[in-house]
């Protein structure tokens, strides 16, 4: 999900799309100063008028690498010297010669930040990742010489301490005060040493969480497991084979076959693999990434952790968790480990019943050892074939990709909200893989448009997200341009791609973060779309989740990708049925990478740097989770989440989020499910209003009251407490 830049360069912290600049040390003259290098390519940068199709959709046709330094440099020079006319200006400080002013600013600079880090994260190459960490020092620099400048925060604060008085709207009023708490946590209010000390570490920040992605996306072709022998892949379909073949033989490998490792401590070909040895070799190259060699990230982690905690105290705050809840749903750490301590007893016992059916499935089958982690889920397979009679590679057959997207997302967004997707071939994509769509509202009127990413290549980070190149605003009168991005293995040229159903679950995820930004309907980009706190941004997606099991909307989609015949009524119900299956699993591998963010962002500001393996088996066995078959779902060194900034001390935002899903969707059905009524309400209330108000005044607003964590526990299929 990604903010406004705006917001970005006022200190708000990017995360998923790994767009974490902060702030850091050169001057303002020096960062107002075009450079010489970018004066041969000033007349005819793309970037330097906006683009010509519709919305403002980028022209990749004429985007080339070396256009981004010259944008980028003239980007942030008239932004600076919009902001410093701003602080300037002689006239008494107004709504509209300041705030508005400041959301009118850095066009330029937006425009070439959003195509380029969207392009870093989907399709990075080599000059792309020079020029990331060339901006990373720069663009921290200009964001602390727009947060510290003391001028502009002047102005700000008297808005701000007048705004009962000024006769402002509830929007206009809600911007002022973002912009007044954004600069304060900024270090508006630190003297001047200090504020050298925020640059210093700003500076270094920016550089090291850079670094820390970068070492990653490196790691992930370093760490591909090759596999010698077709026996050895004994287990897996025809066309996964053939797709391991083929990636083997573009890396240099012919005759042989290559398994790449997806970002998570788990591995999904886990549960197909046969050969235990190479289940072993796949999950130990997940699980000790980046802890060794040229890319090793522990050094990195920990020093990140202590920057976090010193830039917190010199802020006020106990530590970086203090800090960064503060403006959270949660808004103190104690709140998270409440929430997250008083789920343990019940997902821990749990976890053990699943376990003893997991043991007890291993002697079975004739193994003579304990369950470990890459053991799991492989014997948890036959444990839920046994329990629902269920083949993954029979469900497959039902949930081809493409049947997937138009027959179920598409479907329920028509049906929901009333909306249509229409392909768009004549737009420009950065791939080949990449699909556009123009999306039109119920009424026929054009909204948005939409880029559809999904298959797994090399240069694309891990993960799924969505990420916008135009944002919504009509003060800019913008309309949003959203991608949404997957890793899902693609199939060889000419067979379908056929897809688990985690798959599916995650393609209805992320639409709901992309129709949060398309519904945007909001005034001022700072508040606009996905502009909302961490553990309310997760909300909207993860309600979108609960549909893929609709029995109206899987009825629609879940159809063979051969005969065309709709999936039968009996296995559809054991497909249902089987979604509680291994929650506890889940629900603790994700609770562990939880309390391990939270843990390492509770540090003060005078500990000492950690031993990265020691202080995250310390920190998972001080809350009981350190269970060797059930690790974190992630590990420090490739915990992007946490260390790479974007949701540090705030992984714990998922299942927030999935609270008030869960409440919202379970209410939705109590008042009729799949309407247009449903959807409508919904939308107004969530969608469209953005950080315009307090979030949970938006819940309330919506569904009559404050959630209850009933549904969540429900929706997981967990016993509700321990005897």
């Amino acid at each position: 999900m990604q903010k406004t830049l705006l917001a970005s360069l006022i200190g708000a912290t990017l995360a998923i799309t790994g767009c974490a600049e902060q702030a850091p040390s050169n001057s303002v003259n020096e960062t107002a100063q075009v450079s010489e290098s970018s004066a041969g390519v000033m007349n005819d940068n793309p970037f330097f008028q906006p683009f010509a199709l519709q919305y403002g959709a980028p022209d990749f046709r004429i985007i080339e690498d070396d256009h981004f330094l010259p944008a980028f440099e003239r980007g942030m020079a008239e932004q600076m010297a919009e902001v410093e006319a701003i602080a300037n200006n002689p006239e008494a400080p107004t709504f509209e010669n300041t705030l508005a002013a400041m959301e009118r600013s850095g066009e330029l600079l937006t425009r070439v930040s959003r195509v380029f880090y969207n392009l870093v994260g989907t399709d990075s190459n080599e000059q792309r990742r020079a020029i990331q960490s060339e901006l990373a020092p720069k663009m921290a620099a200009h964001s602390d010489n727009i947060n510290l400048n003391a001028a502009l925060f002047e102005r700000i604060n008297t808005i701000y301490d007048q705004r009962e008085e000024l006769g402002l709207n509830d929007e206009q009023k809600r911007l002022v005060e973002v912009y007044h708490q954004r600069f304060v946590r900024a270090g508006a209010l630190l003297t001047e040493a200090e504020k050298e000390q925020i640059r210093a570490l700003n500076e270094e920040h920016s550089r090291l969480t850079n670094q820390f992605a970068q070492n990653l996306l490196a790691e992930t072709r370093n760490i591909a497991v090759i596999v010698d022998t077709v026996e050895e892949l004994d287990g897996l379909s025809r066309s996964q084979i053939q797709a391991a073949a083929n990636a083997a033989a573009e890396r240099g490998h012919e005759g042989k076959y290559l398994l790449s490792i997806t970002n998570t401590t788990r591995q999904p070909i886990l549960t197909q693999l046969n050969n235990r040895e190479l289940r072993q070799r796949v999950w130990e190259a997940s699980a000790y990434r980046a802890q060794s060699g040229e890319f090793d990230n522990r050094p990195i982690a920990a020093r990140l952790a202590q920057i976090r905690a010193q830039r917190a105290a010199l802020l006020g705050y106990d530590s970086w968790a203090d800090y960064n809840l503060e403006t959270q749903m949660a808004q103190k750490p104690e709140a998270v480990f409440e929430m997250l301590g008083s789920m343990l007893p019940a997902v821990v016992a749990n976890v053990q019943a699943e376990q003893d059916a997991i043991q007890e499935m291993i002697q079975r089958r004739g193994g003579d050892f304990e369950v470990q982690p890459w053991d799991w889920e492989y014997y948890a397979e036959f444990v839920r074939q046994e329990l629902y009679d269920l083949d993954e590679s029979e469900v497959r057959e039902y949930f081809e990709f493409n049947r997937v997207l138009h027959d179920g997302v598409f479907y329920t967004m028509n049906r929901f909200y009333g909306i249509t997707f229409e392909p768009r071939p004549d737009l420009p994509t950065y791939h080949p893989d990449v699909e556009v769509y123009e999306v039109f509202d119920h009424d026929g009127t054009s909204l948005a448009i939409f880029y559809a990413d999904y298959f797994a290549r090399e240069g694309k980070r891990g993960g799924a997200w969505m990420s916008s190149f135009v944002g919504q605003s009509h003060l800019l009168d913008s309309k949003p341009v959203v991608v949404n991005v997957m890793n899902i293995p693609k199939a060889p040229e000419g067979e379908p791609t056929l897809v688990s159903y985690d798959h599916v679950t995650t393609i209805f995820h992320e639409i709901g973060h992309g129709i949060h930004g398309m519904f945007s309907n909001v005034t001022y980009p700072t508040l606009a779309g996905t502009s909302v706190s961490r553990d309310f941004v997760e909300f909207p997606s993860t309600f979108e989740e609960d549909w893929a099991a609709h029995p109206e909307v899987i009825g629609n989609y879940a159809k063979h990708h051969e005969t065309g015949e709709p999936i039968p009524a009996e296995l559809l119900e054991r497909v249902i049925q089987s979604r509680s299956f291994n929650q506890g699993f889940d629900t603790l591998e994700y609770i562990s990478a939880s309390l391990l963010d939270m843990e390492w962002h509770s540090l003060s500001a005078d500990a000492e740097l950690q031993d990265v393996n020691e202080f995250e088996a310390a920190a998972l066995a001080k809350h009981g989770v350190d269970l060797t078959a059930v690790p974190p779902r992630y590990k420090t060194t490739f915990f992007s989440h946490s260390m790479g900034g974007g949701y540090s001390a705030s992984y714990y935002a998922y299942m927030w989020s999935e609270i008030l899903a869960a409440d919202a969707f379970a209410y939705v059905q109590s008042q009729g499910g799949l309407t247009r009524e449903n959807g409508n309400h919904y939308r107004r209330n969530i969608l469209e209003v953005g950080n315009s108000r307090p979030t949970m005044e938006s819940y309330i607003e919506f569904r009559g009251q404050e959630p209850t964590t009933d549904a969540l526990l429900i929706r997981r299929g967990l016993k509700l407490s321990v005897e």
